[in-house]
C-alpha cells in the first residue's frame, strides 16, 4: 500500500520547509530568513492569517489536555514539526509528571533543531522517520523504549496529513495506524479544508507550491473518514475553533476557517 522505497529526505535550505514555516508564524526562532520571507508574504496576501496557525496550535493543546484528563499519559505525534511554542510535552508536564511523547518528522533539519531542545526532556523524544512508512515510525527502537502499546495511545496528525499527496493514500495510512492503536486509545486530527473559503484556500495551496511542501486541501466530509471506526468525542468533527473551545473563550469563526479536525476513541 505504502512505497517504503523512497529516498530519505535531504537537507534544503532554498525552499521553504513546512516545519519552519509554522514555527515562523507562531513567532518562533527555529527558522530561517526563506521561512520568514514566505510567512510575509503569505500575511500581506491574507491579512490575518497567523491567526489560523495559532488555532491549530491551541486546538493541540486543547486535545492534549482533554487526553490527560481522561488517563491518556503517552502520544506519538506525527509529522510534528519542531516541538517548541507549547507542544505536546510542555502541555504535558504542567499536567503530569507521568507521560511520555515521540515525536517523528522526516526533515532532517527539523529533527536536528528538535532534539537539543528536547536535551533535558527525558520523557519526550523525536527521531527521523517518514509518517509514509508506518513500519519505520512504530518498529523504531524509541518507539519501543518510550512507548508502551499495551496502553492507551493519543496520537497525533496535526497539519500534516494535507502533505501527503494522494498517490501515498493517506486515508489508508490513517487506517494502517489506527489499526495498531490498543483500545482505550484517541486520534486527533487536523487538516486544511476549502469547504467555507475556497478563494482563500486557493491561495495558500498556491504559496505553498512554491515550497518543499506542497499543501492538498480536501473536503470535510474525507476527514470525517479519517476517523473510521472510532467513535468521534463531543462536539465531533469541526472547525476547530469550535472543537471544545476555553470556558473564557467565545466561540467565533477565525477570519479564515481553513482547519478542521477533532478526537476520536478506539473502542474495546
Amino acid at each position: 500500500m505504502f512505497d517504503t522505497q523512497d529516498p530519505p529526505r535531504e537537507m534544503d535550505i532554498d525552499r521553504p520547509c513546512a516545519a519552519r514555516i509554522y514555527d515562523a508564524f507562531l513567532g518562533g526562532s527555529h527558522n530561517f530568513g526563506v521561512e520568514r520571507g514566505f510567512v510575509e508574504r503569505v500575511e500581506e496576501t491574507l491579512p490575518g492569517i497567523t491567526e489560523t496557525y495559532r488555532e491549530n496550535r491551541a486546538f493541540i493543546r486543547r486535545a492534549v489536555e482533554y487526553l490527560l484528563a481522561r488517563g491518556v499519559r503517552q502520544f506519538l505525534d506525527l509529522g510534528s514539526g519542531i516541538p517548541t511554542i507549547g507542544h505536546v510535552h510542555e502541555v504535558a508536564r504542567r499536567r503530569t509528571r507521568h507521560f511520555r511523547v515521540l515525536y517523528v518528522d522526516n526533515e532532517p533539519l527539523t529533527v536536528a533543531h528538535s532534539a537539543p531542545l528536547l536535551a533535558d526532556e527525558p520523557r519526550a523524544e523525536i527521531i527521523r522517520a517518514d509518517c509514509r512508512d508506518p513500519e519505520s515510525v512504530l518498529r523504531a527502537p524509541e518507539a519501543a523504549e518510550l512507548l508502551d502499546f499495551g496502553q492507551p495511545v493519543g496520537l497525533l496528525l496535526s497539519a500534516v496529513l494535507h502533505f501527503v499527496p494522494d498517490a501515498d493514500d493517506p486515508s489508508g495510512l490513517v487506517r494502517t495506524y489506527r489499526a495498531a492503536l490498543p483500545p482505550g486509545s484517541h486520534l486527533v486530527v487536523s487538516h486544511v479544508t476549502g469547504d467555507r473559503d475556497t478563494r482563500a484556500m486557493g491561495v495558500l495551496e498556491d504559496f505553498y507550491a512554491e515550497t518543499a511542501d506542497p499543501l492538498r486541501a480536501r473536503p470535510t466530509s474525507w476527514i470525517d473518514g479519517l476517523f473510521g471506526d472510532f467513535e468521534l468525542l463531543p462536539p465531533g468533527a469541526t472547525y476547530l475553533s469550535a472543537w471544545r473551545p476555553d470556558p473564557d473563550q467565545i466561540v467565533t469563526s477565525t477570519r479564515y476557517p481553513l482547519l478542521y479536525g477533532g478526537v476520536a476513541r478506539k473502542s474495546g
